[in-house]
């Protein structure tokens, strides 16, 4: 599970650092999220996971663009979001992952069962930025050719 997150983490915060800091706020259609939103979504749901499983009120809403105006501020809060998600899993160790927690007032999930949740939803935003990266002229980082 450990090696999943950081993957997923690791090619986010690869696109936070590449993408240029002039199209941060850069939307395919103006329906959609910019791609500094896309990251701030993505990387401000880990805190349901890290946040219930380490006994903490999870957030309400997304972490707000104005909150996070520079490439730098977007970029640190994505790799601190992925680094406190892993010190969480690790903190859990092998037998925590199987215990239960209350993830909604009205629900109760294991603790491996919300970190593939995180996962999933993190690899869906990965793909959806594969297009913004395309749609912008560019070649994802993961898509590049091996040096």
């Amino acid at each position: 599970m450990l090696d999943s997150w950081n993957e997923v983490g690791n090619k986010l915060i690869a696109m936070a650092e590449d993408f240029p800091a002039d199209k941060y706020d850069f939307k395919p259609t103006p329906a959609q999220r910019s791609f500094a939103e896309q990251l701030l979504h993505a990387a401000g749901s880990t805190y349901y996971f890290t946040d219930t499983v380490t006994g903490q009120k999870p957030p309400a809403e997304d972490p707000k663009r104005e909150q996070y105006k520079s490439k730098a501020d977007v970029v640190a809060f994505v790799k601190k979001s992925f680094a406190d998600g892993a010190a969480a899993i690790q903190a859990k160790g092998e037998k925590g992952l199987t215990t239960e927690v209350v993830y909604t007032p009205e629900q109760k999930a294991r603790v491996l069962d919300i970190a593939y949740g995180i996962i999933e939803h993190s690899g869906e935003h990965y793909g959806q930025l594969v297009v913004y990266y395309r749609l912008a002229g560019l070649v994802p980082p993961e898509s590049r050719p091996t040096q």
